[in-house]
């Protein structure tokens, strides 16, 4: 079972690709997905849809796993965010990927054992283990750690 977790962001959206053989997990790929900031809005979510769209064309994962939103204090944010998730959940439907949609503290207790983990924490856990994976950055991180907790949680929470 290949499962593409994805970590959407307007800025720069993580994905990373791990493969699930029962209680088994090695990683296959991962990087990360930088839109110009200057470009237009529509621009900017027409890359991350075609980028992210690349990504399963290339890898033929059998599911995806995406973080839910979450509400940031200024409304813009999370306005920009929820677009960029639609753009990253339209590249999945049209590459007729099952999504499952987790919870970022679901997530850091999925990889760590707590859901109040700090980056840093689940960064160090996914060298533990996904041994000898080059991460791409922060993003693409927290993309991996989608793809386990999915690969831990069966798909769904």
């Amino acid at each position: 079972m290949l499962i593409l977790g994805l970590d959407p962001s307007l800025t720069c959206t993580g994905w990373g690709v791990v493969r699930s053989v029962g209680s088994r997990l090695s990683h296959i790929a991962n990087g990360q997905i930088a839109t110009d900031s200057k470009a237009p809005l529509p621009d900017r979510l027409l890359h991350l849809q075609d980028a992210v769209s690349a990504v399963i064309a290339t890898y033929a994962p059998d599911r995806a796993a995406v973080e839910e939103i979450f509400v940031n204090k200024n409304p813009q944010s999370t306005l920009k965010l929820a677009q960029a998730r639609g753009a990253v959940l339209v590249a999945c439907a049209r590459g007729s990927l099952p999504v499952a949609e987790h919870a970022t503290r679901l997530v850091k207790k999925a990889i760590v054992g707590t859901g109040a983990a700090e980056k840093q924490q689940v960064q160090a856990m996914l060298k533990v283990l996904l041994p000898g994976a080059n991460v791409a950055g922060a993003d693409a991180a927290d993309a991996l750690a989608v793809a386990i907790a999915d690969a831990h949680l069966g798909g769904g929470a």
